[in-house]
């Protein structure tokens, strides 16, 4: 029989790895539905930049306004079913859309200074990665956190 007190220190280390797993699959789901997004933010990006506006900016805002979308859905659906009971509400859109602003302010201020140096789509594809780390911090950490019990 193991002794008591080797059980009371392994049992939290298991718990704690068992959340940093969890964790780590949430942020693939978080990717894995980020690149559908990123995909259809860079075509609309680059529809915009060519048939509707010459400006980066604008042409960022606007995909990202489709995009937003898309990630709202999905991962009210999927990564972030358990704390989102699966349900989407105006309430929740509109803080997500409002938690995206940083993310979109991020993506925007890479995008312009990137390409200075680089072509606007490699410009575009740094933005998109920037975007990333910032909005699935904000996703986990503040729009889709557990309820207090």
């Amino acid at each position: 029989m193991p002794d008591s007190t080797k059980l009371q220190g392994f049992l939290p280390r298991i718990v704690a790895a068992l959340r940093r797993q969890a964790l780590v699959l949430k942020a693939m789901s978080f990717a894995s539905i980020g690149v559908i997004n990123s995909l259809v933010d860079l075509a609309l990006f680059l529809l915009a930049l060519k048939y509707l506006t010459a400006s980066l900016v604008a042409a960022n805002v606007m995909a990202w306004c489709v995009a937003v979308t898309g990630s709202y859905v999905m991962n009210s659906f999927i990564t972030f079913a358990a704390e989102s009971g699966r349900q989407l509400s105006v309430r929740a859109y509109l803080g997500f859309v409002a938690s995206q602003l940083l993310g979109l302010i991020a993506a925007t201020t890479t995008l312009v200074l990137a390409a200075m140096a680089l072509p606007v789509l490699y410009a575009k594809l740094l933005a998109i990665g920037v975007s990333f780390l910032v909005n699935f911090s904000i996703s986990h950490f503040v729009v889709f956190r557990r309820p207090k019990a």
